[in-house]
């Protein structure tokens, strides 16, 4: 009886330490470009056995892998990895060039352009394919970073695609619905005039001094790089199964933007969250309850999009 006792005490302590060695950790990951290092955060099984991974791409402006910006620390990404590790899938996050850890790899800002972002992405698509621990290889793009992965996704291959938050209309429409009501005259007239011309790959040094900060002449070659590409094209173009994430309480990507891409779509699956804000936190709706969840990371993500996104991954690719 003792030995059989010591064997399942044992056996249970091997069981424990098993465990322990397969919970998910962070590992720093780097990607080398031609300007620059950029940076991520691997988090994965420490075991050896294969399983799925997804590619976290943030969203515009100075957004870090976690989701933060400046004086905006909500840790939606690393919540969103949290809780995907949890249903098994290993992700990696990264800060984008300029932003973060990855701020030296940027180039000047006359030289920037929108397919950097989407060779970036790719670039990662293709590093986790390459590693064998990884069966399936997906992408997922919080709000812009859903335009980003949608182009990367059809270039390097990935298996599935997931849109959060992400916009249906192209760049310069979204930023025309942004501006209207914002803008008196003589300054929409302006801002149009400058709009419509960098729709057209025209540069400008026109720009009066109140709406240079929108299009200062070092930013404009970038604009028209993003502004010639289309979210919903290139979410038509994928042959992968695709998951498209809404929240009905975003107060700044209307429901309507993700049935624009679920329209689009080929292998297409639209789900509306009820209570969701843009950083994928409950909120009613209106600013003020959606404020509390940009800028408090104590506050969770829905609960719900760990285990559906994992149902969607499981279902693309077995």
């Amino acid at each position: 009886m003792k030995t059989l006792l010591a064997a399942l005490l044992l056996a249970t302590l091997a069981a424990i330490a098993g465990a322990a060695r397969a919970q998910p950790a962070e590992q720093p990951v780097v990607l080398v470009t031609p300007t620059g290092t950029i940076h991520g955060t691997l988090w994965a099984p420490s075991g050896a056995t294969r399983g799925p991974v997804i590619l976290i791409v943030a969203g515009s402006g100075p957004t870090d892998r976690d989701g933060n910006q400046p004086r905006l620390l909500n840790d939606s990404l690393k919540q969103l990895a949290a809780a995907l590790a949890v249903e098994g899938i290993a992700t990696l996050r990264y800060d984008k060039r300029g932003v973060g850890a990855s701020r030296a790899a940027a180039p000047a800002e006359k030289d920037l352009r929108f397919e950097h972002y989407v060779d970036d992405a790719a670039a990662w698509l293709e590093r986790l394919k390459a590693d064998p621990r990884f069966s399936v290889v997906a992408l997922l793009g919080h709000s812009e970073g859903a335009h980003i992965g949608a182009l990367a996704a059809a270039r390097a291959g990935a298996a599935a695609y997931v849109s959060i938050a992400g916009l249906g209309r192209k760049p310069a429409d979204v930023l025309r619905t942004q501006l209207k009501p914002k803008l008196p005259e003589p300054f929409w007239s302006q801002s149009e005039r400058i709009l419509a011309g960098l729709e057209k790959g025209e540069t400008t040094t026109d720009v009066p001094r109140e709406l240079m900060i929108l299009y200062r002449p070092s930013v404009q070659p970038y604009l028209v790089s993003w502004f010639r590409q289309s979210p919903a094209e290139a979410v038509a173009k994928l042959e992968i199964p695709a998951l498209i994430v809404q929240g009905a309480a975003d107060v700044q990507v209307a429901v309507t933007e993700g049935e624009a891409l679920m329209a689009a779509a080929r292998r297409g699956q639209l789900m509306v969250v009820p209570e969701m804000s843009h950083v994928m936190k409950r909120a009613t709706g209106d600013a003020a309850s959606s404020m509390k969840g940009y800028t408090d990371p104590t506050v969770p993500i829905v609960p719900v999009l760990g285990p559906r996104i994992a149902r969607f991954l499981r279902e693309a690719a077995p």
